[in-house]
């Protein structure tokens, strides 16, 4: 199962971005109060705590994440929301498993498990 979300869709320039992640169940369950102990929404952590589970994540053999881009050419040709649906897609596309299930952050993606 992916989890993904995206960033850059309320600007009124610059790209749209989507980040896919897969975690390894047991590193979620060995982990549910350890190092990802405060990890909830990314708006209302520090800096320095958003800098500090990045590297937890980023450098973690049991998390798996793709990312996704729509830039501005292809917002301005097809819309915001469609060009997030690309980006999210395109994330889903760079994870190295693709899943069986996939959770939006927000409303249901057409195409995706």
């Amino acid at each position: 199962m992916a989890g993904i979300d995206e960033a850059g869709r309320g600007p009124l320039a610059g790209p749209v971005m989507a980040a896919a992640v897969v975690f390894d169940r047991s590193f979620l369950e060995a982990q549910e109060h350890g190092v990802l102990e405060g990890l909830t929404d990314s708006k209302k952590l520090s800096e320095a705590r958003r800098e500090h589970f990045h590297n937890i994540l980023s450098s973690s053999e049991f998390v798996r994440i793709g990312v996704g881009v729509s830039d501005v050419a292809e917002i301005d040709d097809i819309n915001i929301l469609n060009a997030t649906h690309r980006a999210m897609a395109r994330a889903v596309q760079n994870l190295p498993v693709i899943p069986d299930h996939i959770i939006v952050d927000g409303l249901p993606v057409a195409g995706f498990p």
